[in-house]
């Protein structure tokens, strides 16, 4: 992706929770789902330390248990981003916990600045035709700022992880939920650590998966490792190796070439286009590639035809298109809590490692410098001791969370954690063979002796996914086919 978006991050110490009348919700229907759900909204205020003041309505939507005996233990779905709308990502949801949808609620919220709540969404920056333009996104970020300033709900300090989490408890109380479970993913493992941290008593249990620990500044760091990983497996892979050779110096080669001019074919007019690509936007479009060992198997190819100047497979496995639709960032919400969480919280002077890392802190670095930040609690920055089960899940080849990302905040959390970690996986695990069944048997189980003692020998360490390798044209077959008959 060229224009600046990528990463995922991150609270305001627990204010008391003002009485909340229980919430109606109706009947409606949404794209995710063909059936008949709930819609609700909960009016909060701006500003949490002004409960009279401007409000805001927080959108969401239930997946009812039709069960008799339906359980009090709604399971909520914590989505990445920052400024992904759940609402949006209810399908995948239903997909990987529907099996609980049995006996209890579905809830997705959409977070504030996100889908119909509060939203800080960026037309500049979403339908912006220069997407090939690094100085064009950055001005077209600075204006999408100042038309988001002039909204009424438009103060861009109060979009932060730990207001977020204020109103998804509002959300839980308002409903008459029990204590819930909560599902968080890349971004969303922030929102469920903090949620734990603030109100414990309200969390049953806990699954996060791509853990980005609270303390996190910059993401990108595990990127260079993931690359390298890549090239060394296409160097002693006959089929890779053959297809690509030096795949590593033709990387080399591409990245020292840069600046230069590429040519692509847009995607919505068919024509062929020329544009120059900086090094740094190389650089997030690779980085972005490296979420998903599917892309990666065909990042040998997108690499090599980049090095001849043609753009087309690179920019379209990695969604640098930028057309907006389902799944894509709100991203005046995700740069408000970037910007508020990741500043308050200073990163080390050797925190920027590679080249990946580098360009994150670039990017954020010259938007941030201007983007109002939200007070953050230096209570935010910490993993409290878990007094309920947390899963943890983590790939071994994630770019972004690798890990010991997981590793480490399974430490901090305590006896009550367990990580499972899968050595072949990219960022996002929880699709992965038989994790979704483990996820639901984590969360169905009735004891937390039970939930922690889960059997996990299902979990089998996966190969990467074999290097693709564009068709042989008929031309191509008939002259294997020639030159097999002249050699009889």
């Amino acid at each position: 992706m060229i224009r600046p978006t990528l990463v995922r991050l991150l609270g305001i110490a627990a204010f008391s929770m003002p009485a909340i009348a229980l919430a109606d919700t109706k009947p409606c229907r949404i794209a995710s789902f063909p059936q008949e759900v709930k819609c609700g909204q909960i009016q909060r205020a701006l500003d949490p330390a002004k409960p009279d003041g401007k409000k805001i309505d927080v959108h969401y939507v239930i997946l009812p248990s039709k069960d008799r005996n339906k359980l009090p233990d709604a399971v909520f779905l914590l989505a990445g981003g920052p400024g992904q709308s759940a609402v949006e990502a209810a399908g995948f949801g239903d997909s990987i916990l529907g099996k609980l949808n049995r006996r209890r609620d579905l809830v997705f919220v959409d977070q504030r600045g996100t889908g119909k709540s509060a939203s800080l969404k960026c037309d500049e920056l979403e339908i912006n035709d220069k997407i090939l333009d690094n100085e064009g996104a950055y001005k077209a970020t600075a204006d999408c700022m100042q038309s988001l300033q002039k909204l009424p709900h438009g103060d861009l300090k109060f979009y932060s992880t730990s207001i977020v989490v204020q109103d998804l408890e509002a959300i839980r109380i308002a409903q008459n939920y029990s204590a819930v479970n909560l599902v968080g993913v890349s971004y969303g493992t922030r929102v469920g650590l903090e949620y734990l941290r603030q109100y414990p008593q309200s969390v049953r249990r806990l699954v996060i998966d791509g853990v980005v620990p609270p303390d996190l500044s910059l993401l990108g760091t595990n990127a260079q490792a993931a690359l390298e990983g890549v090239f060394a497996d296409c160097a002693k892979n006959t089929r890779c190796n053959t297809a690509y050779p030096d795949l590593a110096g033709t990387w080399k080669r591409l990245l020292d070439s840069t600046p230069r001019q590429f040519t692509y074919t847009n995607s919505r007019l068919l024509t062929s286009v020329t544009t120059k690509i900086a090094r740094e936007d190389m650089i997030g479009m690779i980085l972005k590639a490296l979420y998903s060992p599917a892309m990666t198997s065909v990042l040998p190819y997108a690499i090599t035809q980049a090095d001849k100047g043609k753009l087309d497979a690179l920019l379209t496995m990695t969604g640098s298109f930028n057309q907006p639709g389902p799944g894509g960032l709100t991203l005046g919400m995700h740069y408000s809590v970037w910007c508020g969480e990741a500043y308050t919280n200073p990163r080390p002077a050797n925190a920027i490692t590679d080249q990946f890392t580098a360009r994150s802190a670039e990017m954020y670095d010259r938007i941030c410098a201007t983007w109002p930040r939200a007070d953050i609690p230096k209570e935010f920055y910490t993993v409290p001791t878990a007094k309920s089960p947390v899963l943890l899940l983590s790939g071994g080849i994630d770019p972004v969370t690798p890990i010991r990302n997981g590793d480490q905040v399974a430490k901090a959390l305590g006896t009550k954690a367990r990580h499972i970690t899968i050595e072949n996986v990219g960022h996002g695990v929880l699709g992965q063979g038989c994790v979704r069944d483990l996820v639901n048997k984590f969360l169905a189980a009735k004891t937390d002796d039970e939930a922690l003692a889960l059997d996990v020998s299902c979990v089998r360490q996966i190969p990467r996914p074999l290097v693709w390798l564009p068709p042989i044209k008929n031309t191509d077959v008939t002259a294997t086919a020639n030159s097999k008959k002249a050699g009889e």
